[in-house]
Formats: C-alpha cells, sequence, structure tokens
C-alpha cells in the first residue's frame, strides 16, 4: 500500500471501478494462503478449483483469520468507512490447462443486499498474468445501471453473463504478483479468461460491506463483524470460529486465535 496514497486509491476507484494495491500482504500469509487452498481440495474432492465458496469459510479460523487482517481491511476501510462486516469470501482457483474462465459479469446482479453497496478485493495467492487466466476489466463501466443477464452457453464458473455486447479492445488485463490486491466495483464489468498455461492461477474474493447494508439472503452469505459496530437487528453476525488442531488447518498464531489477531 506504500505505493498509492488515499486520496489517489479513492479517486482511481472513482473515476475507473477499480485499483491495484501492491505488496500488500507478506509473503509468508501469501504462503498459508496457498497451502490453504491444497488443504480445502483436499478436503472437498467434490469440489473444482473455482468453487471454493463463502459456505466453507463460517466455520474455518484460517479463512476468517486471512479475510480479517488489518492490512485487507484498512483497504476496505478507504471504500467503506470505518464499520465494515464481511458479506462473502471465495476462492477462485483456476487449474494448469483446465481452468475454466468467468464470462462478463457485474457482481451486483447476483448479490443479495440492500443497497448494493459492497467492495471486492481480489487478493492473489499467486502470479495472475493474462496467459493463466487474470481479471479484465473494462475502466468506468461501473458508471452504467445493472444490465440484463443471459444463460452463458459455455463451460464457465457463472452460468450468466451480461446481456450486451462488451468491446474487449477496452479490457484492462490486472497483472497482479502473489500478495498484490485489486479492488473493483460491484456495477464493474469483469470477466476472466481460461488458464490454458502450465500453473495455477489462485485468487481470493473478499466482499466487504459497509454494517448499514442489509444481507437479505443470508444463506448466500459469510457473515461477520469485522471492524466497528452495526445497526441492531439488520444482520445476524457470526461469532469468529475457534481453533481445532484435530478439524482445522494450522496456521502462525493458531492457538491464540481468535483472541489474539
Amino acid at each position: 500500500m506504500d505505493s498509492i496514497d488515499s486520496s489517489d486509491a479513492r479517486r482511481r476507484y472513482n473515476e475507473d471501478g477499480y485499483v491495484i494495491f501492491r505488496g500488500v500482504l507478506d509473503p509468508d500469509l501469501v504462503a498459508e494462503a496457498n497451502d490453504h487452498v491444497d488443504w480445502l481440495l483436499q478436503r472437498n474432492p467434490g469440489l473444482r478449483p473455482e468453487d471454493l465458496g463463502h459456505e466453507l469459510a463460517t466455520s474455518d479460523p484460517f479463512w476468517i483469520r486471512l479475510v480479517s487482517d488489518a492490512r485487507l481491511v484498512d483497504i476496505g476501510e478507504l471504500f467503506l468507512g470505518s464499520n465494515i462486516g464481511l458479506f462473502a469470501t471465495h476462492y477462485i482457483c483456476k487449474p494448469p490447462n483446465t481452468g475454466r474462465g468467468v464470462p462478463w459479469h457485474q457482481d451486483g446482479a447476483f448479490w443479495p443486499l440492500e443497497p448494493v453497496e459492497v467492495t471486492t478485493l481480489w487478493v492473489a495467492v499467486t502470479d495472475s498474468a493474462p496467459d493463466n487466466g487474470c481479471l479484465r476489466v473494462i475502466p468506468g463501466s461501473h458508471r452504467s445501471p445493472l444490465s440484463a443477464m443471459r444463460e452463458t452457453a459455455d463451460d464457465s464458473v457463472l452460468s450468466a453473463e451480461i446481456a450486451v455486447d462488451v468491446d474487449e479492445s477496452d479490457a484492462v488485463d490486472l497483472i497482479l504478483a502473489p500478495g498484490d490486491v485489486s479492488v473493483h466495483h460491484p456495477l464493474i464489468h469483469h470477466a476472466s479468461d481460461p488458464n490454458g498455461s502450465d500453473r495455477w492461477r489462485r485468487g481470493l474474493t473478499v466482499r466487504y460491506i459497509p454494517t448499514t447494508t442489509r444481507i437479505t439472503d443470508p444463506d448466500a452469505a459469510s457473515p461477520f463483524l469485522l471492524r466497528g459496530s452495526a445497526p441492531e437487528g439488520l444482520n445476524e453476525f457470526l461469532p469468529f470460529p475457534g481453533y481445532d488442531p484435530d478439524a482445522h488447518m494450522a496456521f502462525r498464531g493458531a492457538e491464540s486465535w481468535p483472541d489474539h489477531r
């Protein structure tokens, strides 16, 4: 985060609908996140690597330790204010040569939120580049309203896409190194290609909301209060999961989790 100041980050986000922060997470934590993906895949052999979703996070102490890391929440605070909740989180990991693409879409079309005030952090766990299916965005498209959706015909991560023609000549590839974080607006048009390379593309999405936003379908969420306070009765935030060495992946600080973060 040293390479970009707060006011410039907000300006870029408002103008372009996205912004990138370099070197946010340290290599040791990124390595643990990479190990976590391996652990999740071993524990859930029936799931594709692109589908490690929020329902796995609610009882996973390392996952919640990761999304509640102060360096990530600090980024969320730049755009949402000081009272921050987690709406949902999802690893989207594309295996070598067979990783699925994601069609052009707007996140806000899928989310049960009132209002749709949410900011997505995309945390790079591995290198993310055009050849292994990095995130692609259309700068400025967040100023468009929600578009209609149509079913996708191909084998992609999402079953629906925006029902408009996207001029891909305007697309920007978000090339990230491990530990980098991109932030994008819920209305920006974005997509990613399949992974045609011989290496993984692993990333973690973290969806932060201000605590004044209502989650209308709790089953579609992994709701935790991460910073500040929340209006009583609006959302039911979950208690942080405890660490059980027989049930959970070991990680630095696990023995004192969640008392010491």
